[in-house]
């Protein structure tokens, strides 16, 4: 099983539309999919037709009322599952603040589904608190939607940043998989630019300790295609609302580029430096309740004097 936390705090760069139709295109090719909603404004949950509002449980009560992850789930389509958003979750940030290993909730509480599914894929909100971070510790990989706009990579960095503190205090397995290019506009300057400049960044990071030194720019781009701003409002994916289009088109490479590429272990097969500072494991606190996972220290996000500083990245910001 793949788990893939699709992030970048920057809004409006294509996180809920990847999440949607990659994971559609993914159930369509026979796969098992789970669908996770951390979005407060549940727009995710809506782009698959569903009503927030109608769920009795939903991500919101994962995360704050030890609901399992079985119990919120949803059938929404042939092979594809959700546990849907609410707007609750805007509160779930502050209640989570108090709450002992609020870092592996999400984590926990997806334990019980063991390998139930082949790909569980979490649309993360456009900030970098405690949804977020429940969503990296509970993932082996993380997918960067990314507008090929240089105001648009201000914050890779940060997010970076993020991941790293994340890989050394709560998940180890933690790596950066793909920068997928949304929105793009083909035959501009500035798209091709920005694409160069974030392949060459990453191709620094290669053999370095980091948890984005297997990452890659995928060759699929996601065109700037206005079905696919449509189809949410349907309450459709794109392979529903215009399966002809562009935007299905690109999500079917996709999908099939996501499967080529196969999980980070798989990619790239090297084994834990014995004795790695990187690699410790953090301290623990008490456990949550009786028979949960140990709880991890709190992370300070997102200023960490101690967290690894991407390398080179203000030079493509």
């Amino acid at each position: 099983m793949r788990r893939i936390a699709v992030i970048n705090q920057k809004g409006g760069v294509g996180k809920t539309t990847t999440t949607a139709n990659l994971g559609v295109a993914l159930a369509v090719s026979g796969h098992r999919v789970l669908l996770i909603d951390l979005d407060p404004q549940a727009h995710l949950t809506l782009n698959l037709g569903v009503d927030p509002a109608s769920n009795e449980n939903t991500a919101y009560e994962v995360l704050t009322q030890s609901v399992t992850a079985g119990e919120a789930v949803l059938d929404v389509r042939e092979n594809l599952q959700l546990i849907p958003g609410h707007n609750d979750l805007v509160s779930a940030e502050a209640q989570l603040v108090s709450a002992v290993g609020r870092e592996v909730i999400l984590r926990d509480a997806l334990t019980p589904l063991g390998e139930t599914h082949d790909f569980v894929l979490i649309d993360c909100p456009p900030a970098l608190g405690n949804l977020s971070i429940n969503a990296l510790a509970a993932v082996e990989e993380v997918f960067i939607p990314l507008q090929p706009h240089f105001l648009a990579l201000q914050g890779l960095a940060e997010l970076l940043k993020t991941v790293s503190l994340v890989q050394v205090r709560v998940n180890p397995a933690l790596r950066v998989s793909a920068v997928v290019m949304c929105l793009y506009e083909l035959g501009t300057r500035l798209a091709g630019e920005v694409t160069e400049d974030v392949t060459r960044f990453l191709d620094t990071a290669r053999g370095k300790d980091v948890p984005w030194s297997q990452a890659r720019v995928l060759e699929t781009v996601i065109r700037r295609n206005i079905k696919l701003a449509e189809a949410p409002g349907q309450g459709q994916t794109i392979f529903e609302y215009e399966p002809r289009s562009n935007g299905a088109q690109d999500y079917r490479r996709l999908a099939d580029e996501v499967l080529s590429m196969g999980a980070p272990a798989e990619a790239d097969g090297e084994s834990e430096p014995e004795g790695s500072d990187k690699r410790e494991k953090a301290a623990v606190s008490p456990v949550r309740e009786a028979g949960s996972a140990p709880a991890c220290d709190p992370i300070q996000l997102p200023d960490d004097a101690e967290s690894p500083e991407p390398e080179s990245i203000s030079n493509i910001a």
